[in-house]
Formats: C-alpha cells, sequence, structure tokens
C-alpha cells in the first residue's frame, strides 16, 4: 500500500472514530481527537491534502478498497490495468467516478448475504441486521480479547461472515485506538469496511462485567454490541449507534436485557425495547 494512502486511512478512521464520540459517548475524546487530526492532515502532501479536504466536505469516507475489480464505495468497474497500477501503489490513485483514493487490500472480511423468501414477512426495526441466532445472553469471557473472540465467532458460526479470525483481528486493532466502551456499561466494538451483504450485528450480555479498557469511572462493561459493517451501511451505523445508545440510556431496558437465560428471550426483549428507536 502506497504510504500515503495508508496514513489516510488511519487519517480517515480517526475522523469516523470523533463522530462515533458525538454519537454515543458524549464527545469524551473529541478534543484528543481534533488535535490528532489535524496533526495528521497537516503531514499530508499538499495536492493530497486538498483532495482530502475536498472530499470530506461531501462524505466522511475519502479512501476506498477495490471489491471484485470495482470501487466498493460507489461501485464503478475498473479496468485491470488500472487495478494493477493500483495493487503496484507506486502513486495515490483515485476512482475515476467518485474521486475517492484507491488501494488494494490483500484480504478482507466478507458479510454472507441470506437471501429472503418471497413469501417471508418484510424485516423492519433491528431484525434486518441481527437474529436471535446472535445473541450470547451469558458471555464465557472475562476479558475485553476473550469477549471481542466469542461474539466475533458468534458471527463466522452462524454464517454472517466469513473469516471470524479476521474479523476478530480487525476488531482488536480499531479498539487499541480507542475503547469503544462508553457510559451505561455498553460497549460497540466494530470492523469498517467489510465487503459485501449488509450490516450484521451480534450482542452478548456479560453477567459479571467486563474491563474493556474504557474512561468510564472503572465502570465494567456488560452489554457488548459488536458489528460487521459494509462500506454502503457507513451511514446508517451512526444512526443504529444512537438508538441503542438512547435506547440503554434507560436503567430499566438495561436490567431487561439481564433476564434472559437463552438466545431466544434475549433477542425478544432486545427487538422490544428498540422497537421506538431503531425503524
Amino acid at each position: 500500500m502506497h504510504p500515503v494512502v495508508n496514513h489516510l486511512i488511519q487519517l480517515q478512521e480517526l475522523a469516523l472514530i470523533r463522530d462515533e464520540q458525538k454519537v454515543a459517548a458524549q464527545g469524551q475524546h473529541l478534543q484528543q481527537l481534533d488535535a490528532s487530526i489535524k496533526s495528521m492532515t497537516g503531514k499530508l502532501p499538499t495536492d493530497t491534502r486538498i483532495m482530502y479536504e475536498r472530499l470530506t466536505k461531501r462524505d466522511p469516507i475519502v479512501v476506498s478498497a477495490i471489491s471484485d475489480s470495482h470501487c466498493s464505495v460507489c461501485g464503478m468497474r475498473l479496468a485491470i490495468s488500472f487495478i494493477q497500477s493500483v495493487r503496484q501503489a507506486r502513486e495515490v490513485l483515485a476512482c475515476p467516478n467518485c474521486a475517492r483514493m484507491l488501494y488494494y487490500p490483500e484480504s478482507r472480511v466478507r458479510t454472507v448475504t441470506k437471501a429472503q423468501r418471497r413469501t417471508a414477512p418484510r424485516k423492519v426495526g433491528i431484525s434486518r441486521f441481527s437474529s436471535h441466532a446472535l445473541m450470547i445472553p451469558r458471555l464465557a469471557a472475562t476479558t475485553k480479547d476473550e469477549a471481542i473472540h466469542e461474539i466475533g465467532m458468534k458471527l463466522a458460526e452462524e454464517g454472517f461472515v466469513d473469516n471470524g479470525e479476521k474479523l476478530i483481528e480487525e476488531a482488536l486493532r480499531r479498539e487499541a485506538i480507542l475503547s469503544t466502551a462508553v457510559e451505561h456499561g455498553m460497549a460497540f466494538p466494530h470492523v469498517r469496511g467489510v465487503e459485501g451483504g449488509g450490516l450484521a450485528l451480534a450482542l452478548g450480555v456479560s453477567e459479571n462485567g467486563i474491563d474493556f479498557g474504557s474512561a468510564t469511572k472503572g465502570n465494567k462493561t456488560r452489554f457488548i454490541f459488536f458489528l460487521a459493517i459494509p462500506v454502503a451501511a457507513s451511514a446508517f451505523y451512526l444512526k443504529l449507534l444512537a438508538g441503542l445508545t438512547e435506547t440503554f440510556m434507560n436503567p430499566d431496558n438495561r436490567k431487561a436485557l439481564l433476564v434472559p437465560q437463552d438466545p431466544e428471550a434475549l433477542w425478544k426483549v432486545l427487538v422490544k425495547v428498540t422497537r421506538s428507536t431503531i425503524k
């Protein structure tokens, strides 16, 4: 990967984390993130910095992976010779259609699209991207890394992603930048830029709580929402994050998640309490 593109990917990640903080964490780390973003932006070559600043005015996603010969953001099919040039990484190349800067990933997690029967009722709310199969009412994990591994493997075992180990690796890399734990015992570990399919969400509940390394006054994390986020769902992810945060600010809703002993019961609670906050 071209070093400037690698720099841009890190910068883009910080900008997306800043958006998450605004939505779910009451802006706890905004000053620190703004300073890092300003510093990294200033280190870009002048022409790249101008392009970056222009692109961020319309969308937070300024760097796009090539997926199946297409720009993964706008979907434009790219010429084989152009793809090879991106892969060689001798210069920074932009998508001819959307102008986002491109890179060629050697491996990425892919979500698995599960076709819905035409006779099946239309899914609404949180059921559009989750299911009872992704509920873990009693996590065995006692550490952050173990929890992410346990829930990440559940996503793979149930056929929602194709590579559980890669998913876990990417989620831990994201956690190393800044913990996804927020107030009220919640955490939102996630992986962005997943290929194909739609957004997938799994929930694990820890009865005793887990130290997620957060800056939430030493409170342990009990409700861990793990998300695999395709590029196309980046904007919706923030709406989902806001909806979950709003739902579980209510202590009664948090208590309700602690009661179920089996996945089906936990799923019913999750669907019920998010009915008005996640459309």
